[in-house]
């Protein structure tokens, strides 16, 4: 594997960690597919450094377990808004 992409890997599980980032948004950090994040995490970053690797993995886990509430404040909030301007 090349260099820049472990270096990219270890980056994004650190980023992931410190900030509890979703995968979109570590995406958009860093300027890559989501795909990528969970490619780098999942499969990459098991090769260079498993330990981080778990780590990063919980924190995915916690946000995927927690994206159907998180979807639906959004759509509360679409709504409430949408209810707010027709008033």
């Amino acid at each position: 594997m090349k260099d820049y992409i472990e270096e990219r890997a270890v980056s994004i599980a650190n980023y992931i960690i410190d900030s509890n980032a979703t995968v979109r948004q570590t995406a958009k950090a860093f300027g890559v597919s989501k795909s990528t994040v969970h490619k780098d995490v999942t499969e990459r970053l098991m090769q260079v450094n498993p330990t981080l690797a778990m780590e990063a993995r919980k924190v995915l886990d916690l946000n995927k377990s927690e994206r159907h509430i998180r979807g639906g404040l959004a759509t509360k909030e679409k709504y409430l808004h949408q209810q707010s301007s027709m008033a």
